[in-house]
């Protein structure tokens, strides 16, 4: 057994219904085929930052339920490798920013040991990082040739007006309606990265519903102090 069980909350709206797949289709279809089968060593999510890898990574994890663990590596860079121990046990491991320990032998040592580990249970290991493995800085050759033999995805960032698109669904997936010229107005006076976006709807979401609004420009203004 694993020497910590690891109680990490899913964002709620972490699920496949409320990502825009458009670019991304391929990815998409692999894992939802994957975590439905479990017939695939795993893979790898290559991608910029905010670009949607968490969000894919926990997707996974709620389909699969408590046959999964999820674990935001960089959230844990000083803790103790053991950690992974026993992980095994669990059908899907989804390791999200793994290159944050590229260059620790410890932390590598222990990566290659789940990874044989899961290949020898038939698990499913899903990385994200944000380049291949070979670019990654793996000090340790067979972790880096281990990684290199999952398929690689490059998860490509959304146009400004897939943006739009994407807050629209996930208002939708709240329960909310935000019209386009919302959306557009948001997108005009914020940051354009998609986490930002995100954070700003949630925001809306619970003063909406305090507050009993509609997503309207002005109500978006008056919340988010907007002149």
């Amino acid at each position: 057994m694993s020497q910590l069980v690891l109680p990490l909350k899913l964002q709620d709206h972490a699920v496949f219904e409320s990502f825009l797949p458009i670019g991304n289709e391929a990815l998409v279809a692999f894992l939802e085929r994957t975590v439905a089968t479990a017939n695939s060593p795993g893979g790898w999510i290559r991608g910029a930052h905010a670009t949607g890898k968490t969000h894919l990574l926990q997707a996974v994890c709620e389909r699969a339920g408590d046959q999964a663990q999820f674990l935001p590596l960089a959230d844990f860079v000083t803790a103790d490798p053991t950690i992974l121990e026993g992980m095994a046990i669990r059908q899907f491991i989804c390791i999200d920013d793994v290159d944050a320990v590229s260059g620790d032998s410890d932390w590598e040592l222990a990566l290659f040991s789940l990874y044989n580990s899961l290949i020898e249970s038939g698990g499913v290991l899903i990385c994200s990082a944000a380049s291949a493995p070979r670019d990654c800085g793996f000090g340790l050759a067979d972790l880096t040739s281990r990684f290199s033999r999952l398929p690689t995805f490059n998860l490509h960032s959304l146009e400004e007006s897939q943006r739009i698109e994407a807050l629209q669904l996930r208002a939708r997936h709240r329960g909310l309606e935000m019209p386009t010229e919302t959306a557009g107005f948001l997108l005009n006076r914020s940051p354009r990265d998609m986490a930002s976006l995100y954070a700003m709807l949630d925001k809306l979401d619970a003063e909406a519903m305090i507050a009993k609004r509609k997503l309207t420009i002005p109500f978006v203004k008056e919340v988010l102090e907007i002149t």
